[in-house]
């Protein structure tokens, strides 16, 4: 049997670079409209948006846990994961959650040999499919649009926020062994922001929420998003890789964009799901 990769220290801490928050914020001017188009105009937008993302996923993910066959292991995960997509769009959820589980055992029984360990082809479809089936499900409500809304201030405040505090206050780490540029003054100040985000958000949009349902959203969201970033950190750890690929500057590739928000998504769309009993209200 083939050894696994051994996993990779953390780079040293970084200092405050000015030039690669300029280089986010150009990348995120040009991804932004393109994807608030797609939410807000929803349908089959929303459908061709989340294809794409979860082409780009697979793609990334065939080639950070796959490199002998980065390509066939991202067709395998990334055509499981559109059916399920799909399904989910159709509002076949029974039938796109069985395509995810049986969709993970298949693909890894097909990726025997192009990975160290089948169960991380397997996982793949695991890790990206639920996110996408909740965003797709989310939108496609009623009141969609405004808590597809909330998700994505909630996560982006949360990253951005912990991004800008955490460089320029810095101060003790959050979990150094993991993820050595995260502070926990990052920390607090992202939770800070995408719970503030998220009462705005209720209060400007015909959400109906009352303000601390709505506070209580934004730091469970704002949560996950930390959780969803520090997870794909242990997961390119384990990988040996630096970045999950080159796709947006400033930023790497898609996994590393979205990380955050596939945790967000759950946690918003199980939010949202339970919302029927008025609790929030």
């Amino acid at each position: 049997m083939e050894a696994l990769r051994p996993m990779t220290s953390p780079s040293p801490a970084k200092r405050f670079n000015w030039g690669n928050l300029w280089t986010r914020v150009a990348s995120a001017t040009v991804l932004v409209p393109t994807v608030v188009a797609a939410v807000w105009l929803g349908g089959y937008w929303i459908l061709a948006l989340a294809l794409v993302c979860v082409g780009l996923l697979a793609r990334e993910w065939g080639k950070i846990s796959a490199p002998k066959a980065p390509n066939a292991v991202g067709a395998v995960v990334g055509v499981f994961c559109a059916v399920a997509v799909i399904a989910a769009f159709l509002n076949h959820f029974i039938i796109a959650w069985a395509v995810v589980l049986v969709g993970a055992f298949l693909a890894g029984l097909i990726a025997r040999g192009a990975v160290e360990r089948r169960a991380d082809a397997a996982y793949g479809v695991v890790y990206i499919a639920p996110a996408v089936i909740a965003l797709v499900w989310v939108r496609g409500l009623p009141d969609g649009l405004w808590w597809t809304l909330l998700l994505f201030v909630v996560t982006w405040f949360a990253d951005i926020f912990a991004y800008v505090f955490g460089s320029l206050l810095k101060g003790p780490k959050l979990w150094p062994r993991i993820s050595p540029n995260k502070t926990w003054s990052g920390f607090v100040g992202g939770l800070v922001a995408a719970t503030l985000g998220a009462v705005a958000v209720s209060e400007l949009a015909d959400l109906r929420l009352i303000w601390p349902a709505a506070a209580l959203i934004g730091l469970l969201g704002g949560l996950a998003t930390m959780a969803g970033d520090l997870w794909e950190s242990m997961l390119k750890r384990r990988f040996g890789v630096k970045d999950s690929g080159d796709l947006i500057p400033g930023h790497g590739g898609l996994l590393d964009r979205v990380d955050g928000l596939m945790f967000a998504a759950i946690v918003v769309a199980a939010v949202r799901l339970i919302d029927h009993w008025g609790w929030a209200h």
